[in-house]
């Protein structure tokens, strides 16, 4: 057990570089050069100052508007240099939607104790690394207590499918605002699953381990509702053995928590907007109308159910070999669907979590209850979140860290009792084989998709620096796209309109025509070429450039 405890620390040290590295290198949305101007620490310098607002002015056009929640009017607010894109707007104030749990835990103690501020992607690294070092605390207590025959190199592999299958290296080639309240969510809701476990194998001290596992789950609603239906975890240790807890203690440990932060979550959100239950999400300034919008419906269940876990991505021949999924027709009242993948399709190894009933098949109760009600607890956490997210308007792959990291769990648990029941088979090897293979193709997958993803946002975030009239930083960023994902039609494209915005005619020619081969049947493509060839002199090629995007889109000619 020595080994594996050294083999999983190392790994839990490799795994917090690797997500630091990864929070260092992210460029967010806004380029942010000072932290002191992320939303999250402006809600820090609004709560020192006494105020429930964000440290911020909102800009004086903005109350002129007829209509400020209009997304057609407020358009240019939302955008650089104003930045205000998804804060609620109330009363002349800018309000944070999303949870405050992340200030009031890091950023206020980070900002009091170092007198400087943290960058949100930062935050979100030091928030990842908490969720899967608890998360490696739990397979190494599952191993010691019920495995102790699992060999080093699978207690391994296991940890490396916790690091990875969390789909947390996704998040962090984005995190700003959006991801900070996730990434918080997931690390107090794997500690939260520590304190069930310590719970329901420590009881003499189960009432202790039960308030810790309220308040853990409590502060992880606050900071990201849709982890709501998690709170069921805490019944878990009061029921053992399946009979139902008696004392009052236990039960109180469990409830009060949970309820003293319901409550303090429903007086904040009443001082800001009037209401216990207004978040402030009706009051976002957003790219779609949020007053109206319905934000959860069953309408939406079953279509986000099809693409968070059954569509496929699409698969291409140029590194890294993966792509956004094509987008289905949406329900009605949907809105943005933006880069998420299926989970079960792209990272198969999680079907694995079907097989943990294995983990106490042919155990005595007393020894089989403690994990049959921890492994109940996981699928809480992952069936109540994943639900509440399949309910929602809108459909991202940042969301999938809200459930994927108890399925994680539940699969590593499966993988550890399939090894222990074919111990006792002759095809042990077979078994082995298959999710093994599972395992490799899940792993190769969300590697894939995180280079994927790190040229996507890097491509997304050049397009936001043309928006603002900054087109030399704009080609850094292509450039960096395009070193990730060659094959990158888009962000060649893209590096064209910038070079040529520069007035670089001959870097603007060759980004075009590397465009074209990349997309032969761009019709953009050949109309901005034409423009570098006539910039530089080239009448001629240029003329025939034209006729070219003027054949494939005759809306071109003007």
């Amino acid at each position: 057990m020595k080994r594996i405890s050294f083999l999983l620390a190392g790994l839990g040290l490799a795994g917090v570089v690797l997500y630091l590295a990864l929070g260092a290198a992210n460029v967010t949305e806004w380029g942010h050069a000072a932290a002191r101007d992320e939303d999250y620490n402006l809600l820090v310098e609004g709560f020192q100052k006494g105020q429930l607002n964000l440290n911020k002015e909102a800009p004086a056009g903005l109350a002129l508007l007829p209509d400020p929640y209009d997304p057609v009017a407020n358009a240019r607010y939302r955008a650089i240099p104003y930045r205000l894109d998804d804060l609620s707007y109330y009363r002349g104030k800018l309000y944070l939607y999303f949870g405050a749990t992340p200030g009031l835990l890091l950023f206020w103690p980070w900002a009091a104790f170092t007198g400087g501020y943290l960058f949100q992607r930062i935050g979100c690294a030091i928030f990842c690394s908490l969720g899967f070092l608890a998360s490696l605390a739990l397979l190494r207590a599952m191993v010691r207590r019920y495995f102790p025959e699992t060999p080093a190199w699978i207690a391994g592999l296991l940890a490396v499918m916790l690091g990875l299958a969390t789909s947390a290296t996704v998040l962090l080639q984005k995190a700003d605002v959006w991801e900070v309240p996730i990434a918080c969510g997931y690390a107090l809701s794997l500690l939260a699953l520590g304190a069930v476990w310590q719970a329901l194998h420590d009881p003499a001290r189960r009432t202790r381990w039960l308030a810790l596992a309220s308040l853990g789950i409590s502060l992880a609603i606050s900071s990201r509702p849709a982890l709501l239906p998690g709170a069921a975890i805490v019944l878990a240790p009061l029921f053992p053995s399946g009979r139902r807890e008696r004392r009052i203690g236990p039960w109180l440990a469990a409830l009060l928590p949970l309820g003293l932060c319901g409550a303090a979550v429903m007086a904040f959100n009443a001082a800001r907007f009037g209401n216990p239950f207004e978040y402030g999400a009706h009051f976002q300034l957003g790219l779609y109308r949020q007053d109206t919008a319905r934000h959860f419906s069953l309408g939406y269940l079953g279509y986000n159910f099809w693409v968070y876990f059954l569509q496929p991505m699409r698969w291409t021949a140029g590194f890294p070999f993966v792509r956004d999924a094509a987008v289905l027709p949406m329900p009605a009242g949907h809105g943005a669907v933006e880069d998420p993948f299926g989970a079960l399709t792209g990272m198969p190894i999680l079907l694995a979590a079907l097989a943990v009933p294995l983990a106490w098949r042919s155990r005595a109760e007393s020894e089989a209850s403690p994990l049959r009600g921890f492994a109940a607890a996981c699928a809480v956490l992952f069936l109540g979140a994943a639900f509440m997210i399949c309910l929602f308007y809108g459909n991202c792959s940042r969301y999938e860290l809200d459930f994927l990291p108890a399925l994680a769990l539940l699969a590593a648990a499966g993988v550890l009792g399939m090894e222990r029941a074919a111990a006792r088979m002759r095809r042990r090897w077979a078994l082995r084989a298959a999710w093994l293979a599972a395992l490799g193709f899940s792993l190769a997958f969300i590697l894939l998709l995180t280079v994927q993803h790190y040229a996507d946002q890097r491509y997304r975030l050049g397009n936001a620096y043309m928006g603002s009239n900054r087109p030399e930083d704009a080609v850094v960023q292509y450039e960096r796209a395009l070193a990730a994902e060659p094959g990158f039609a888009e962000a060649q494209g893209n590096l064209g309109a910038a070079f040529f915005r520069l007035g670089r005619w001959g870097d603007a020619i060759a980004a075009d025509q590397a465009a074209l081969r990349l997309a032969p049947g761009s019709a953009l493509a050949h109309y901005n070429l034409a423009g570098a060839l006539r910039q530089s002199g080239r009448l001629a090629e240029a003329q025939a450039e034209y006729e070219r995007a003027y054949q494939l889109r005759p809306d071109l000619r003007r």
